[in-house]
């Protein structure tokens, strides 16, 4: 009986992906305004708790009535210059939560919606409009790192199509039979070259991760550029969801461990006697409000309360913390993030940066490595099929005009004997 009434939470069931595709649409809307409110001077702790609202409001939207899990996947995150991993700082921290965004700066804007578990995460890099970028131009340096940040970014969502995918003659599919999927080694190799034909690095450790329902650390990664001791495992395949991290810095990549207080979070399924009253609290109010997914502590009814109740919580494996990291130079970083869909037609987007105006970037380093150019040239999906066009029901005609054609064709056939 349990197996009949076992639910297919798998692409293959249209229900799985129209939930990933509802939590990309809010996480998509809630970026974008997001964005717009990224101006000189503003607070990054106001601008966190106001995206929070506005992804509450807009998830609060969707699946009314329904015995649906929903909420964040991931918090509302504004990370400056050279920070590398999400930052969302805390009111009670009172020198954190008087940091402000700077004319020029290079920041990264994080967040996630998910429905039923499915979740969706997208991050974007963007130079904080003020000073002499008034008109949206982007010159120098910052415009090296984002045309970085963008073309490795390209290559590495093309370079995780699993060959053949894309085929639709014989003779691709010949030819695809012969091809193997590139290796982790091979992808760093490639974005790596991208990187430095713009004077930049892919940041140490940069990882990709299959997605699950309530996981978006599944056991299959793609690491680029990986640290010591650290390797990726697995390759895309099709009927999977993943979550795509392009990391580009104007240094050397390599990261270090900064003095900021972790405030993001994620519960594991590691099970711990906590000892602690205000650790057991934290705990519930985690597991009720995000189950596995990442949380900020500024998100928890009593951020103080917090603070004491998650140390325990850490200690005991209960719940990851996520260090604050930045670049080891203290260079400008910038970060994409894209969750994607990989299906018998190709790779989807479900939420990702939006396309950058690349006009809008002055330059006078580009891509010139054939390989690479070859490969961004490939498109992502297959092109849309003129069988449903062909295939599409003629109407009916009412029977008096079928008759009076059919009399029609029989006088001209009597005119032609003639």
């Amino acid at each position: 009986m349990a197996e009949e009434n076992a639910v297919d939470y798998s692409l293959a069931n249209p229900d799985t992906l129209t939930k990933y595709k509802t939590a990309a649409t809010i996480s998509q809307k809630v970026l974008e305004a997001v964005t717009g409110w990224c101006t000189e001077g503003s607070k990054i702790v106001e601008l966190c708790e106001k995206g929070d609202q506005l992804l509450s409001d807009e998830i609060a939207k969707v699946y009314k009535g329904k015995k649906i899990a929903k909420g964040f996947s991931h918090p509302t995150t504004i990370s400056p210059s050279s920070y590398i991993t999400p930052y969302t700082p805390l009111k009670t921290d009172a020198e954190e939560a008087e940091t402000v965004l700077k004319a020029g700066e290079v920041i990264k804007i994080q967040l996630g919606a998910q429905i039923d578990g499915f979740g969706t995460i997208v991050c974007d890099s963007i130079v904080v409009a003020g000073g002499s970028n008034k008109d949206g131009k982007v010159s120098g340096r910052e415009a090296d790192l984002l045309l970085a940040t963008h073309y490795a970014n390209e290559l590495l969502l093309r370079m995780m199509i699993p060959p053949g995918t894309l085929a639709t003659t014989e003779e691709e599919k010949t030819k695809a039979a012969t091809q193997k999927p590139y290796s982790q080694s091979k992808i760093t190799q490639l974005v790596e070259k991208v990187a430095k034909s713009y004077g930049c690095n892919i940041v140490e450790s940069t990882t990709c991760w299959l997605f699950e329902r309530n996981e978006i650390e599944g056991k299959k990664k793609i690491i680029l550029s990986p640290g010591d001791s650290v390797r990726g495992e697995g390759l895309p395949d099709v009927s999977e969801v993943w979550g795509v991290e392009m990391g580009v810095s104007l240094g050397s990549g390599k990261v270090k461990t900064l003095g900021n207080r972790p405030t993001l979070h994620r519960r594991t399924t590691t099970t711990y006697g906590l000892k602690r009253p205000s650790s057991r609290t934290t705990l519930s109010e985690v597991q009720k409000k995000f189950g596995t997914f990442a949380f900020s502590l500024r998100q928890l009814d009593d951020e103080k309360s917090a603070k004491v109740g998650v140390v325990e919580c850490v200690r005991g494996g209960v719940f990851r913390q996520y260090e604050v990291v930045g670049d080891k130079d203290g260079e400008p970083v910038g970060r994409v993030f894209t969750t994607v869909a990989l299906t018998k037609n190709g790779l989807t987007r479900l939420a990702g940066p939006p396309t950058p105006d690349l006009s809008k970037f002055e330059t006078d380093k580009k891509i010139t490595d054939e390989e690479i150019l070859a490969i961004l040239e490939q498109p992502i999906g297959k092109p849309p099929s003129n069988k449903s066009k062909k295939n599409k029901k003629k109407k009916k005609k009412p029977a008096k005009k079928v008759e009076e054609e059919e009399d029609d064709d029989d006088d001209e056939e009597d005119s032609d004997d003639e």
